[in-house]
């Protein structure tokens, strides 16, 4: 028997059981074979899908995401400009305040200033008017010393008396 040529016998037994085999391998083997690859297949077809719907629902959300940003933004600058509105009319606020109470400030301070004037020429009033009477006194004292000088000077006093009185009536 040489080994490029096989014998009759040999090549009827391998062929009779290739026969079976191949049988066997068609008659259970293919359709489990067939059903893990057609059941691959479907899994590997259904993560596709699934990856297609995660990859929209992605996209979904990047879609919300922007429109939440941009809501955001509008919303900040919404905030932004009721505080600048808010930050002016305090100040104008302070200001309208700070304003009164140098008004107020001022006006006391003039009628504080007035009041120590109007105090001040009342002491010189009676300063004035004490000194007057100091030298009226030391004037009528000279005057009175002499007799003539008094009778002159009660005469006078009582003409003006008699004066102011009919002034009055």
């Amino acid at each position: 028997m040489s080994l490029i040529t096989p014998d009759f016998g040999l090549l009827v037994w391998m062929t009779l059981i290739f026969g079976i085999v191949f049988f066997v391998l068609a008659k259970w083997g293919f359709p489990m074979i067939t059903d893990s690859v057609q059941k691959r297949a479907d899994r590997i077809n259904e993560s596709i899908k699934k990856a297609k719907e995660a990859e929209e629902s992605l996209r979904n959300l990047a879609a919300e995401q922007d429109a939440l940003v941009e809501q955001a933004r509008k919303e900040q600058a919404r905030i932004l400009k009721e505080a600048a509105a808010s930050r002016d009319a305090l100040i104008e606020q302070a200001k309208v305040q700070a304003h009164d109470e140098a008004s107020k400030i001022l006006d006391k301070a003039r009628t504080q200033i007035a009041a120590e004037k109007e105090s001040a020429l009342r002491d010189v009033r009676k300063e004035v008017a004490a000194l007057s009477v100091a030298v009226a006194e030391k004037v009528l004292r000279k005057d009175l010393d002499q007799d003539s000088g008094r009778d002159e000077l009660l005469r006078r006093l009582v003409d003006e008396m008699a004066a102011s009185r009919e002034q009055k009536n």
